[in-house]
């Protein structure tokens, strides 16, 4: 396959910023022990069935902590609960807190990131990846323990967030065959249910169907790993997967995982492939042992510009953004956040496995610092 070929130099972001003060970059927020919680629930988050709005409200009545739950029905009201969530949080100096899957923690950490506020998270999906990343339990009844924990001691970390154009990411973004697994997969747990089984056999239908290949100019900055350090490159390829969780890519066996760590996200691009060579980096990245792929580009980079050069892609493309498919302007623009954002979390927690994380207190210790 044809290398990439990579330029050092920094490219011109023309996506909208997320504003927030500078200052409000390396603050960590003020929380007092009876900050009220803001609960924002994906009502279709969790196994099929679940009543998890019913039980996630009586734990919190149990607690006896103050909250307020703002239920989803679909996930079109998503948005507009995160930043009326926001909103109340800042004016009661509380904490917003996500309940669902990676995709309802992206479309509320897309609201909170630029307000400075903290934010707390309920895993309730399938994969759960950002909390598994940050040591958050996939118990509900132990997590709404360490999230009070957490804000009882005014205890943040700060937590580094990925950008492809205004848009944030949480665990990855990625575009050609991935966004098409992802709708696959949806498609079919609406007919058997939510389970990682169901979406593992859909993913591997998916992978052995047919596949389309895209052609794409390349500029990265900073990068690192096994891509030649040149001027940029047009490149084909079927799958390109950008990552900022370093557990998902220690999963693969993808030593971007410690550069992620380091402040920078992990791009990888898959070629177009036959069938049993697709075949066989599935068995690869299920064993965990990716690293050795050689059919594969990877490298990390904290900002990497990527400009679609067929004609059906150029005004837009479709880009799966942390379980979630959605169509955004080329060129795609990666990069990590100027800002973190502030995670809730018990004051015993590390911050070993958080992408580019630091841990912090708010009202009882130092602040953590941006890049």
């Amino acid at each position: 396959m044809p290398a990439a070929v990579l330029s050092l130099h920094p490219p011109a972001h023309t996506a909208t910023v997320l504003p927030l003060p500078a200052d409000r970059r390396r603050a960590a927020p003020q929380l007092a022990p009876d900050a009220p919680l803001f609960v924002v629930l994906n009502r279709r988050s969790g196994h099929h069935g679940t009543p998890a709005g019913q039980r996630l409200g009586e734990l919190l009545r149990a607690a006896g902590h103050r909250h307020e739950l703002l239920v989803a029905r679909r996930p079109a009201d998503l948005p507009r609960l995160a930043q009326q969530a926001v909103q109340a949080a800042r004016d009661a100096g509380g904490v917003i807190v996500a309940a669902g899957g990676d995709g309802t923690l992206n479309t509320v950490a897309q609201a909170v990131l630029p307000s400075g506020l903290p934010m707390g998270i309920l895993p309730q999906g399938t994969f759960n990846y950002f909390g598994r990343a940050n040591a958050v339990s996939q118990d509900l009844t132990e997590a709404l323990a360490a999230l009070l924990a957490g804000v009882q001691a005014g205890h943040t970390r700060a937590v580094q967030v990925g950008l492809v154009n205004d848009r944030i990411f949480l665990v990855n973004a990625s575009l050609g065959l991935y966004p098409r697994l992802l709708e696959d997969r949806e498609a079919l747990k609406r007919r058997l249910g939510r389970s990682r089984l169901v979406a593992l056999w859909s993913g591997l239908r998916t992978l052995l169907g047919g596949q389309r290949e895209l052609l794409l100019h390349l500029d990265a900055s900073a990068r690192t790993g096994n891509a030649p350090a040149q001027a940029g490159t047009v490149m084909r390829t079927s799958t390109l997967f950008v990552g900022n969780n370093p557990l998902q890519l220690e999963r693969l066996g993808l030593d971007e995982a410690d550069d992620v760590r380091q402040g920078s996200l992990a791009a990888v691009l898959m070629p177009p492939l036959s069938r049993s060579a697709r075949l066989g980096l599935a068995l690869r990245g299920a064993l965990g042992t990716l690293d050795g792929a050689e059919e594969l580009t990877r490298f990390a980079s904290r900002a990497l510009r990527v400009e679609p050069l067929s004609a059906r892609h150029r005004r837009g493309i479709k880009v799966a953004i942390d379980g979630e498919s959605l169509f955004l302007a080329a060129p795609l623009h990666f990069r990590v956040a100027p800002q973190r954002l502030h995670l809730v979390v018990p004051p015993q927690a590390s911050s070993e496995h958080v992408p580019g994380g630091q841990a912090g207190a708010g009202a009882s210790g130092p602040a953590p610092t941006a890049p």
